[in-house]
Order: structure tokens, then C-alpha cells, then sequence
């Protein structure tokens, strides 16, 4: 009978998992530096980054770029709703959510040029939104609007137009067709320095693509959640044509 004998890294794991757990090792607080915790199981710094990626994939500890490896503090759960008229990635109910946005200018080249279905170069009004319960970000968003279509004033000074940014992905006229299309994935640098992850963690990404009646793209918006911050919502409407009910 062959006996398995479980693996240093898993043994170092299930240590901090413990200290985790019972609260000996506080939610957000930073744990030692990799070095000193490989000094202190005896282990190389190799051995111990797989017992911490262990930890980083059940949700239990945070590696942020230059800054360690923290406790993860318990977040709420906040839900995206698919279709148009949804606000991302926050909700009107979720009064605990800060969200700040940037609102630029830009050309559009690669990807965006695709999606926007415009020649590279082409002026772009961009959002780019973070919502944060206290300091911890739940989701981001860049929404894209052509430059023509966005309303007087958004891209100016006008405190009016930031604060619907704020709450708001929805800034541009309804649609005739809405695209979605999710997928889980690792974060890219940018995101996971933006909503402070490791990249061991999958995100939500969402791409959402809105259309008018003559097929012209009025509105891209790029999410990116958190796996564990986020539940997607999606319902589907059956319509019945009520002369076949009739007949």
C-alpha cells in the first residue's frame, strides 16, 4: 500500500490557512515578507510561494505588486445586471460603493477600433470608473463613446455630468441591440494593480457592445470584477406572438 505523503508547501499553507481562520493573522493585515517566512518554515522562497499561491487561490491572501501579500478582508457580494439601462459595476442600491471616474479623450487603435467598428485615430469620449467599499476596489470599467455622440458639456468641466459618470455606464441614447459577452480570466497587470489582486485570482470580464437601429456602435463598455466580488445576472424575456396564442 502506497502511503502519500503531503507536500511541504501544502503543510506551510495549511499553517497560515489556520492562522487565518481562527484570526491569529488579522483580515488586512500584511503578512511577513516571503523571505522571513521561508527563514522561518525552513523552506527556499520557492517552496513558500507555492504554499502562499495556495492561499491566493482560495481567496484567503492578496499578493499586491510591491507592496506583499495581505489577509483578504471579507467583501459583499455586489451583482452586475445584464442588458441595457444596468449600472456598472455598481447598482443604485449599493449606496456603500464610492465610485471615481476620469474622463478623457482618446484615439482609438487596436481592440477598440474592432469594437467600435471606426478607423484608428477616431476621437473616442473614454470613462474609466473604479468603485471601492472603503478601500477595497469591487470592479472597474472603461466605457467608449464615438466623440460625436457624446452629449454637450460630458466632456468638459460640468459637475452634473461627472456625478451621472458616477453612477451611470449608461451615457449614451438607447440602443436597438445590446452584445454581451462574459468570460473568466486572469487580470491583466493593470487591472489587478487596479483592483488590488494577485494574478493568480480569475476576474469576471464583460464586454458589452450597443448598437442602433442603422447597426453604428453607440457604446463599449469593458468590465472587470473581482471572481469572488461579483455575481452576473442575466434574464431573458420570451415574447409570444399573440396571433399564434390566437389561432
Amino acid at each position: 500500500m502506497i502511503r502519500l505523503v503531503p507536500s511541504r508547501h501544502h503543510d506551510i499553507a495549511d499553517d497560515l490557512r489556520q492562522q487565518i481562520t481562527t484570526g491569529r493573522i488579522k483580515p488586512g493585515e500584511r503578512l511577513p515578507a516571503e523571505a522571513r517566512l521561508a527563514d522561518r518554515y525552513k523552506v527556499s522562497t520557492v517552496t513558500l510561494r507555492r504554499a502562499l499561491a495556495i492561499l491566493q487561490t482560495e481567496g484567503l491572501v492578496d499578493k499586491i505588486h510591491g507592496k506583499g501579500n495581505f489577509v483578504r478582508c471579507p467583501l459583499r457580494k455586489i451583482a452586475y445586471v445584464g442588458g441595457w439601462g444596468t449600472l456598472d459595476p455598481w447598482t443604485a442600491a449599493e449606496a456603500a460603493l464610492r465610485v471615481t471616474v476620469r474622463i478623457n479623450t482618446v484615439q482609438a487603435n487596436g481592440h477598440l477600433t474592432t469594437l467600435l467598428k471606426v478607423p484608428t485615430g477616431s476621437p473616442v469620449a473614454e470613462f474609466f470608473c473604479i468603485s471601492h467599499e472603503g478601500r477595497s476596489p469591487h470592479g472597474l470599467a472603461r466605457i467608449y463613446i464615438p466623440r460625436d455622440l457624446a452629449p454637450a458639456g460630458m466632456l468638459g468641466d460640468d459637475s452634473s455630468w461627472r456625478e451621472t459618470a458616477k453612477r451611470f455606464a449608461v451615457l449614451s441614447a438607447p440602443p436597438a441591440a445590446v452584445q454581451e459577452t462574459v468570460r473568466a480570466r486572469p487580470p491583466t497587470p493593470d487591472e489587478a494593480s487596479a483592483l488590488q489582486i494577485g494574478t493568480a485570482m480569475a476576474i469576471l470580464a464583460i464586454t458589452r457592445v450597443a448598437t442602433d437601429s442603422t447597426g453604428r456602435v453607440v457604446e463599449v463598455a469593458l468590465l472587470a470584477f473581482p471572481g469572488d466580488r461579483v455575481d452576473a445576472v442575466f434574464t431573458t424575456h420570451h415574447v409570444t406572438d399573440e396571433r399564434q396564442t390566437q389561432g
